[in-house]
């Protein structure tokens, strides 16, 4: 399937001449494809306007034979969210789910936001994961709880599943991350997220019994205090993990709440029993009616502005929301005007968060549904037998490249660009399998690590899968990282995460660059990533296949020579600059 020559437009800069639009500015659009006559309509105060778009010059030359024209129009961003969508010749309708010969809904019109923008450092961050307990250690294991289980960092397998897996303790620590702050820059990442490291019952800590110090266990206070400034003295940023749905059964809020005390509100008791996180009686869920819980968790997110840069949202999904009770969005508009200024709000959703984006709320997703769903299933094995996808019965079904383009058009069309740019694009993290055992090969694993480093969003790598990793689920991938187990580093995925994020930080078009399909068939995708002043051509194949020509010249960047074919060998993944 060939895209070139059909009318297209998304919401980067390319496309949309301000990023960051105010209440009531214009904004102007631009279009490019063949068409006679172009139309524009709004949605304004729940009425629809069209506007008459006229031809307009973009670049100085044409990139590929056929893209056709240029068209722009000027819009005003009259609401906090301002649907639009293209009407070409008459007939078709563009949105961003694509060219439509049919009336479409409006559920993927683009939109214009004008809520106050994600912190400008997100748009270019590369994040690197880190559960803490399993990343490095400064010192000896440190003298541990009678319900924790120690085990040798080297020598005790990870116990994948049965009773003990969230006590198994390793001893990693949070001078032991300071201490390797230097194998996370050299991998390109520039973002350090955390898993959470409040005081605990458990190795995860997702059961906080405190929210305002840090567990002993990780070095305390002082610990974090030298992470974050040695994070920051690089120009880097630190995010927390913090759970707004639930706290652990062992919080002061709770015990104080079972003794009959105000906090009983905070809560959903029913008698003697309550409610909790799918039934874990550890993990009591909060009651975001409560004005308790209102003034409570935000004052946690106060309480750390200094060493942390932002969140990510445990099961944000789930917060605020209870029966006939929805405070989710209220809960993430609170949560993210107290986080503070610059502070980003990163929320954990499985499958499609387009309905809680968009706001101003969450800035991005962890985009599991629209990004390493669709990954797995065109890259994974063929032997490949895992009984869910994070809960998903049947696994990863496998799909070719026409469906899995699918799904990522329609995953991104449910949501403004500006949340698709700021969402994480992660192939694998604490919660999941490991991204190599998923492949089945390092050569599938490294076509995956391609597509995240050249398609929008923010890539997110889960320490270790830079190793090539294993793991048959979350519990299992949670391998300490093997800095003394040679036979456990494939240096040949390390180079290549180094060289593909490297790329990415250098190259703007990956950063910021808008995105145009030009090929899909089963084994191999092909896109752009462009910006007014470059081309990058992106190539990914999981299978051999015949070799493809373009109509333009192409100048080798990845992996890639100075040539107008596109290469059928596989697994494999190129990248060029189109030259005009």
């Amino acid at each position: 399937m060939r895209f070139l020559g059909v009318p297209h437009h998304d919401g980067s800069a390319l496309y949309v001449g301000d990023q960051r639009p105010s209440p009531g500015s214009t904004v102007t659009v631009w279009l490019r494809g063949r068409a006679r006559e172009v139309h524009v309509r709004t949605v304004r105060d729940g009425e629809p306007r069209f506007v008459q778009a006229r031809p307009a010059t973009r670049f100085s030359a044409t990139r590929f034979e056929g893209d056709g024209d240029w068209w722009r129009a000027d819009l005003v961003a009259a609401n906090p969210v301002t649907p639009y969508r293209f009407l070409i010749d008459g007939r078709s309708w563009l949105t961003a789910a694509g060219l439509f010969d049919h009336d479409v809904t409006d559920a993927t019109d683009f939109r214009l936001l004008t809520h106050e923008p994600p912190p400008a450092w997100l748009a270019d961050a590369i994040v690197y994961q880190v559960f803490p307990d399993r990343f490095a250690r400064s010192r000896p294991m440190r003298e541990l709880p009678d319900w924790a289980l120690p085990r040798d960092w080297d020598q005790d397998p990870v116990q994948a599943e049965g009773p003990g897996t969230g006590r198994q303790f390793y001893g990693g620590d949070l001078d032991g991350i300071t201490g390797r702050l230097d194998h996370i820059a050299a991998l390109g990442a520039d973002t350090v997220y955390l898993t959470p490291i409040f005081p605990a019952r458990s190795n995860h800590r997702y059961d906080a019994a405190a929210f305002d110090r840090v567990d002993p266990l990780l070095g305390g206070d002082e610990a974090l205090d030298r992470l974050a400034d040695a994070v920051h003295a690089r120009g880097m940023r630190l995010l927390g993990d913090i759970t707004t749905n639930h706290c652990g059964s062992s919080h002061p809020w709770f015990t104080a709440a079972l003794a009959g005390g105000p906090e009983r509100e905070m809560f959903y008791f029913d008698g003697d029993d309550y409610e909790s996180w799918y039934g874990v009686r550890s993990l009591p869920k909060l009651n975001w009616g409560s004005d308790l819980v209102r003034a409570r968790v935000p004052a946690v997110l106060r309480r750390w502005l200094g060493p942390f840069d932002g969140w990510r949202v445990d099961v944000a999904n789930m917060t605020g929301r209870h029966g006939t009770e929805d405070h989710n969005h209220e809960a993430a508009r609170l949560l993210r005007r107290e986080s503070g200024p610059g502070a980003a709000l990163i929320a954990e959703h499985c499958h499609d968060a387009s309905p809680d984006l968009d706001r101003d709320g969450w800035h991005g997703t962890m985009n599991y549904g629209g990004f390493t769903r669709p990954v797995w299933s065109w890259l994974r094995s063929p032997g490949l037998d895992l009984p869910t996808f994070l809960g998903v019965p049947g696994g990863v079904p496998p799909r070719d490249g026409l469906q899995t383009l699918a799904t990522f058009r329609a995953f991104a069309a449910g949501a403004s660009w500006r949340s698709l740019a700021h969402s994480w694009q992660l192939l694998d993290s604490h919660d999941t399998p490991r991204v190599r055992t998923v492949t089945g090969s390092a050569a599938r694993h490294l076509v995956a690590v391609g597509l995240q480093a050249t398609l929008p969003g923010t890539p997110m790598v889960f320490a270790g899968s830079e190793y090539g990793l294993t793991g048959v689920n979350g519990e299992h991938s949670r391998t300490p990282m093997p800095w003394d187990r040679p036979a456990d580093q494939d240096l040949a995925t390390l180079a290549a995460y180094r060289e593909l994020f490297g790329l990415r930080r250098a190259e703007p078009a990956l950063r910021r660059g808008g995105l145009r399909w030009l090929h899909a068939d089963a084994d191999c995708l092909v896109f752009l990533r462009e910006t007014e002043e470059e081309s990058l051509l992106v190539c990914a194949r999981r299978a051999p296949g015949p070799a493809l020509s373009l109509p333009a010249r192409m100048e080798g960047v990845y992996n890639a020579c100075d040539t107008d074919v596109l290469p059928g060998d596989g697994p494999s993944l190129r990248i060029w600059r189109t030259t005009s």
